[in-house]
C-alpha cells in the first residue's frame, strides 16, 4: 500500500496488471499457485491421535514401592487429559507391539536377549540385573510394557506417515531416550523414539528432526544418530558442567555430531537449575526454531520429558505446565505439522499431568494459554545460546551474522566451557563405571513441606490459566461493497476492487470459507473514528460523497494528500472497510471465534490522525486497538505490521504509549522508499512512556525473503512480544512483499506468511 511511483514508473506495473502478462509473470504465477496447497496435504486438520494401554502400568518396582518411576506417571496424566474432554477429541490408536527386528534397528541382541528374560525371573534375579545397569528396574512385565511403549511409538508415526492423522501424543512407559545400544540405563529400557525415528528412515523419510526437552541429556538417541545427518538431534538439559546425571562429557555443547553427521547434534546444556519459561523460550527463538527451518524436517519427534516442569524433584526447573504447549505450537509450523510426541520423564505428577495435557491441547490446535510476561533470561543461558551458536556458525547459514570461532580461539565463556573439565568435576566413563548401582533410594526426595508448597503454586497456575476454547476457530468478513471505491482516472491502479474479490474468491475456492464464522459487516460510527482521527479530516472525507466526479477530478490531490484518489463511494468504503474490522476484533474478544480475517479495502496503516495517505482513508488497525481497549479493557495490544511499507500513522499514533507495542518488518532502503520518513529507521523507538514499544525493522536494498523475515521473527519480534505478553495481537497483513508484487519488489513465499 503505498505510492506506486517510488518503485519507478507506472509502465513497471501496469502491464502485467492489465492482462498482456509476458512469460516471466506467467511462470511466477504457476510457482506460486503451487504453493497454495501442499501437494502432499489435504488443506484441512485430519486429527490427533492418542496411544495409552494398561499394559504399560503392569511395570513397576517392585522392591521399593517408593520409585519415581511408577504407573501413575501414566495414568493420572491420561486421566487429566481425559478430564479436559482431550482424549474424547483424538483418535485412541490401537496397541501394537514393536516386532523384535525393530527393536534391534537400535539394540544388540544381548539387550533383547536380556530384556526377554526378565519375564521369568525372580525379584532376586531381577534386583541383581539392575544393579549391572544405571537407574534402572524390571519386573515380570517390563519387557511386554517395553514392547508395548515401543510399538506404540512406531504406530503413532505410521498413522501420521499413512495420513490417517496430522499428529499426535504417545503416552507410554518405560521411557527411552536414555537406552543405549547394548544397556539399559535412566529408567529405559527400550529408545522409544530412536526405534520410531527408524521406523520413519525405512518408510523413505530422510530428514527427521528429534527435540528432546526432557531434563535429563538423551545420550542413547545421541548416539545412535551421532554420524547420520537425516535426523537432527536437539536436547536441552540440564548439565551443571558435567555434575548432574547421566554425568557424560557427551553432553556439552561442544558435541555436535561426526563425520556426515557433523553439525547435526545439537546439545544445550543447562548449568545451573531454577531455568524459567524466559529460558527455554531464548533457547526456541535463537537456537531450535531457525535451525529447525533451515533444516526443513519432514517429520518431527518429541521425547516429551516433564520434568523441567515446576515441582520435579529430579529436574529442579521452574518451566509452568503452559509452556510445554507454546513449545509444541511453534514446532507444529514445521514438516506440515506431523509432530510426534512420546512421553518420557516427569516425576512431579501434577504437573506432569498438566503438562501432558497442555502438550495434548497444542496437538489439537487449541489456542495457547497466556504466559505471563517473560522476564531477561538468565546470563547462564545466554552464554550457553552463544557458545552453541560459536560451534555450529560453520554448519547453518541461519547463523551467518553471528561471528565465526575460529580453530585456534579459545571460548570466550571460561565459566560455561568444560574443556577442560573443571576442578572437581568426575564424568562418567567406562572406566570409572561401578561394579554395581545402588537400586534403594537412589534418587532425589523432597520434604513435605517442599511438595505442599510446590502443589499449591501448581493448582494455582491451573486455576489462573484459561483453556476455554472459542465457539468457531476463526472468523472473516467481506461485503462486496468495498469494491466500489476505485480510481476513476486508471482502471488498472494497484490499489483496485479485485484486491479483494480475488482473496474471497481463493479463499472460496480452498474451502476455507466454509470452515469459518462469517461476521456481519459494519460501517464504522464517528465517535469510533474519532478515537484515531481529527474532526477536521472526517468532516473532510465526508464532504467526498456530495462531489460529483468532474469536482473530485479537479481537487488537488498532489498538495492535500500524498498517495491519494477519491470516489464518490470512497468514505462509504472506508467506513465499510474500518467497522468490518471492528467487527471481528469484537467477535475475537467475546469468543465468538479464537481469530479472525478481515477482507477489507481501502487499507489504513499510512492514514494520519489529520489525513488520509498511501491509498489509505482512515486507520483501520490503530481505531481497532482504540475500540479494543475502550470496550473490552485490553491493557496491552500488539500490533505487527509486515506490510513491505511502514506503518508511518499507526507509528505515530501509539508513539508514546506503552499499552501498544508496535512492530514494523519494511523495506527502507535508507529512507529512499516510500513513505520516505526516516523515522521508519531502528533508531526510532518511541517517546516517554512509550520509549521502547516502537519496533523498526528497516530492510536496506537487498531483496528480502524468507530467510530474513524468519531470522527477524525469531531473533526480534517473537521475543518481544513475549515479553509484552499482549492480550490481543492485530495484524497489519500487507503482502506486498511477497515474491510478484509489483511495488514491493521483494521475494517472500505465500507459504512464508
Amino acid at each position: 500500500m503505498s505510492d506506486y511511483s517510488s518503485t519507478g514508473s507506472s509502465d513497471s506495473w501496469s502491464s502485467s496488471e492489465s492482462g498482456s502478462d509476458d512469460e516471466e509473470t506467467i511462470q511466477l504465477l504457476r510457482k506460486i499457485s503451487k504453493m497454495d496447497v501442499n501437494e502432499n496435504k489435504p488443506n484441512r486438520f485430519l486429527g490427533t491421535g492418542i496411544v495409552y494401554h494398561q499394559i504399560m502400568t503392569e511395570h513397576k518396582c517392585d522392591w521399593d514401592t517408593s520409585y519415581p518411576e511408577h504407573p501413575g506417571r501414566l495414568t493420572e496424566s491420561y486421566d487429566r487429559c481425559r478430564e479436559l474432554g482431550l482424549v474424547d477429541r483424538c483418535l485412541q490408536i490401537e496397541l501394537h507391539y514393536a516386532m523384535e527386528d525393530q527393536i534391534m534397528e537400535v539394540h544388540s541382541q544381548d539387550l533383547l536377549t536380556t530384556a526377554q528374560s526378565t519375564a521369568m525371573m525372580s525379584v532376586e534375579e531381577l534386583k541383581e540385573l539392575a544393579e549391572k545397569h544405571d537407574s534402572w528396574y524390571s519386573n515380570n512385565s517390563t519387557y511386554e510394557a517395553a514392547l508395548a511403549a515401543a510399538g506404540s511409538a512406531i504406530n503413532l508415526v505410521d498413522h501420521v506417515l499413512d495420513e490417517k492423522i496430522d499428529n499426535g501424543f504417545a503416552l507410554v512407559r518405560p521411557p527411552g531416550h536414555h537406552a543405549m545400544h547394548s544397556e539399559f540405563n535412566g529408567y529405559c529400557t527400550f529408545n522409544n523414539v530412536a526405534i520410531a525415528a527408524e521406523r520413519a528412515l525405512s518408510r523413505g523419510v530422510s530428514r527427521i528432526l528429534i527435540v528432546d526437552w526432557d531434563v535429563h541429556h538423551g545420550q542413547g538417541v545421541q548416539r545412535h544418530f551421532y554420524k547420520d545427518s537425516r535426523v537432527l538431534y536437539f536436547s536441552i538439559h540440564r548439565y551443571e558442567y558435567g555434575r548432574f546425571w547421566p554425568e557424560l562429557r557427551e553432553s556439552d555443547y561442544d558435541f555436535i555430531g561426526k563425520d556426515n553427521g557433523l553439525g547435526y547434534n545439537i546439545n544445550i546444556p543447562l548449568n545451573k537449575n531454577g531455568m524459567t519459561n524466559s529460558d527455554y523460550m531464548a533457547v526456541l527463538h535463537q537456537v531450535l526454531l531457525p535451525v529447525a527451518y533451515e533444516f526443513q524436517p519432514q517429520l518431527i519427534l518429541i521425547s516429551n520429558g516433564l520434568d523441567s516442569a515446576i515441582g520435579d524433584e529430579k529436574g529442579e526447573m521452574l518451566l509452568t505446565p503452559s509452556m510445554y504447549a507454546h513449545m509444541v505450537h511453534h514446532l507444529m509450523g514445521l514438516a506440515t505439522g506431523r509432530v510426534c510426541a512420546v512421553l518420557e520423564g516427569g516425576y512431579c505428577v501434577k504437573s506432569l499431568a498438566e503438562g501432558c495435557a497442555h502438550t495434548l491441547r497444542s496437538l489439537l490446535q487449541d489456542p495457547c494459554p497466556m504466559l505471563k510476561a517473560l522476564e531477561e533470561p538468565s546470563d547462564s543461558v545466554i552464554s550457553t545460546i552463544l557458545n552453541v551458536v560459536k560451534v555450529l556458525r560453520p554448519y547453518w547459514n541461519c547463523f551467518a551474522y553471528h561471528q565465526l570461532l575460529l580453530p585456534n580461539e579459545s571460548c570466550q565463556f571460561p565459566e560455561v566451557s568444560s574443556v577442560p573439565p573443571l576442578p572437581g568435576v568426575e564424568f562418567s566413563t567406562p572406566e570409572n563405571r561401578p561394579e554395581k548401582f545402588e537400586i534403594l533410594h537412589n534418587y532425589p526426595t523432597q520434604s513435605a513441606e517442599t511438595i505442599q508448597h510446590y502443589s499449591a503454586l501448581i493448582d494455582d497456575l491451573i486455576k489462573e490459566t484459561d483453556l476455554s476454547v472459542a465457539a468457531d476457530r476463526c472468523c472473516y468478513v467481506f461485503d462486496p461493497d468495498m469494491r466500489a471505491h476505485k480510481n476513476l482516472d486508471l482502471g488498472s491502479h494497484p490499489e483496485r476492487p479485485d484486491r479483494i474479490s480475488r482473496i474471497y474468491a481463493k479463499l472460496a475456492e480452498q474451502g476455507l470459507l466454509k470452515r469459518c464464522l462469517e461476521v456481519e459487516s459494519r460501517l464504522a460510527r464517528k465517535e469510533e473514528l474519532l478515537l484515531i482521527h481529527s474532526e477536521s479530516h472526517i468532516t473532510a472525507m465526508q464532504e467526498t460523497q456530495r462531489m460529483s466526479e468532474k469536482e473530485l477530478s479537479r481537487l488537488p490531490l498532489e498538495r492535500l494528500y500524498i498517495s491519494i484518489y477519491l470516489h464518490q463511494r470512497t468514505m462509504h468504503c472506508a467506513l465499510l472497510s474500518c467497522g468490518s474490522l471492528l467487527n471481528v476484533v469484537e467477535a475475537v474478544m467475546t469468543k465468538q471465534a479464537q481469530s479472525g480475517v478481515a477482507i477489507i479495502r481501502p487499507p489504513g496503516h499510512h492514514a494520519e490522525s489529520h489525513c488520509a495517505m498511501g491509498f489509505c482513508i482512515f486507520n483501520n488497525v490503530g481505531i481497532a486497538a482504540k475500540f479494543a481497549q475502550k470496550h473490552f479493557n485490553v491493557k496491552r495490544v500488539l500490533i505487527v505490521d509486515w506490510d513491505v511499507h511502514h506503518g508511518n500513522a499507526t507509528q505515530h499514533q501509539f508513539y508514546d504509549d506503552p499499552s501498544v507495542l508496535y512492530i514494523s518488518l519494511h523495506r527502507y532502503d535508507k529512507g529512499g522508499f516510500f513513505p520516505g520518513s526516516d523515522d521508519a529507521d531502528a533508531d526510532h523507538t518511541g517517546t516517554g512512556a512509550g520509549q521502547g514499544f516502537n519496533v523498526n525493522i528497516p530492510w536496506n536494498f537487498d531483496r528480502m525473503g524468507d530467510p530474513e523475515y524468519l531470522a527477524a521473527f525469531t531473533q526480534i519480534v517473537m521475543p518481544i512480544a513475549y515479553q509484552f505478553a499482549p492480550e490481543l495481537v492485530l495484524v497489519s497483513a500487507g503482502f506486498d512483499a511477497a515474491e510478484g508484487d509489483p511495488l514491493g519488489g521483494y521475494k517472500l513465499t505465500p507459504v512464508a506468511y
